[in-house]
């Protein structure tokens, strides 16, 4: 067939997961399938260019190869004149059950050398309808600040894969009933010809095993999961900090073909508070003080996570000094210890409205001459 990209053949992108890869395959499979279309030679061709890209792109060794030197696209294809100079009109056998050498002898199969070198054998795919764990999810949730600190709960609505109530995440209408799969006859083998190169690979339809569920589900098109948005009440522990990730244990993804589901997490956002901030476990806070506070020493209420608290503030206190509420903080996340209140204080100038207050100013800085400027050097 002609050289194309195998992304493009099963229309997905180079990212794409595998579980995409092989529901792009199913659709596209069933759309082109010879039985589905007798003696329709394009949708037969088709089929097989899809056979081909999902061998390759549902193997991951197959596809690390093929992503990173194309050698899939294009080593492994055969020209019209084969496979090259010296292999013309030769017909190797790369069945793995062919245990008999190109010589009649007992030794190692050409098939043996090429499942060796790019993972054709049974052995290096998992079985297929085997149980998959379902994959993880990340949902973002914004709580306020004090919530943050105190712990909360919050409902979150959230959009999972879910076990299809239809089959029971059997995938199938008829449970766990198998068949024999259409495409390989059960030999878990499909024969690939490049040329005059000939090969067996897993077969694409059953991954190898041989059989596959009778009657794919209509409701969740034989995945066994369907996308539904639940509401979850989910406790946000004390102490979780901006980008902390809390773990919901079952609520990811459901798993395929009765596989565990995976799990949620939620990474907190933590909104700033006009009073309050935060530096690990501890809390800042900035709190004004007058002259005559600063000056003569006083004791002054100070809010906190757990009220109001009383802080004593020394005569000649200077705007800007910090002083420490132990154990007035956060209590971390993972237990243990608290941390401790912060404050810093700001000395705000009064406003002058009359002489006589002027005038006590001016004799207070007679009765106290001071220079605070007199050390600066240039």
């Amino acid at each position: 067939m002609a050289q194309r990209d195998y992304y493009d053949i099963l229309g997905v992108r180079r990212n794409a997961s595998e579980a995409d890869i092989k529901k792009a395959y199913r659709r596209l499979a069933r759309k082109y399938h010879p039985d589905i279309n007798p003696g329709d030679k394009k949708a037969e061709e088709k089929f097989k260019q899809l056979q081909e890209a999902y061998n390759v792109l549902s193997d991951s060794d197959k596809r690390r190869v093929y992503d990173r030197v194309g050698f899939y696209k294009e080593g492994a294809q055969a020209g019209p004149e084969g496979p090259g100079p010296g292999f013309q009109g030769f017909d190797f056998d790369f069945d793995p059950g062919n245990r008999q050498g190109p010589s009649g002898g007992g030794g190692r199969s050409f098939g043996d050398i090429f499942s060796d070198l790019f993972g054709g054998g049974r052995s290096s795919r998992p079985q297929a309808n085997a149980p998959q764990q379902g994959s993880d999810l990340e949902f973002h949730v914004s709580i306020p600040f004090l919530d943050a600190i105190n712990g909360t709960q919050t409902a979150v609505n959230v959009s999972r894969r879910e076990v299809c109530g239809r089959c029971r995440g059997s995938g199938s209408i008829s449970g766990t009933k198998l068949q024999t799969c259409s495409v390989c006859g059960g030999r878990g083998q499909v024969q690939q010809s490049h040329g005059a190169m000939r090969f067996a690979t897993p077969c694409p339809q059953c991954g190898g095993s041989g059989r596959v569920r009778a009657g794919d589900c209509p409701v969740c098109a034989g995945n066994g999961t369907v996308q539904k948005i639940e509401n979850l009440n989910v406790r946000i522990p004390a102490g979780v900090n901006n980008g902390s990730r809390v773990r919901i244990p079952g609520k990811g993804n459901a798993g395929e073909y009765s596989g565990p589901a995976g799990d949620l997490y939620l990474v907190i956002h933590v909104q700033a508070h006009h009073f309050f901030d935060r530096e690990g476990n501890d809390i800042i806070c900035r709190v004004p003080l007058t002259i005559t506070e600063a000056a003569l020493g006083s004791k002054i209420e100070v809010p906190t996570m757990d009220g109001k608290a009383l802080l004593k503030i020394p005569a000649g206190t200077q705007s800007g000094q910090k002083f420490r509420l132990r154990g007035r903080g956060v209590l971390s996340a993972k237990g243990g210890n608290r941390g401790d209140q912060l404050v810093e204080v700001r000395v705000v100038l009064p406003q002058i409205r009359d002489e006589r207050s002027k005038e006590i100013l001016r004799e207070f800085a007679r009765l106290n001459p001071e220079n605070p400027r007199a050390e600066l050097k240039i």
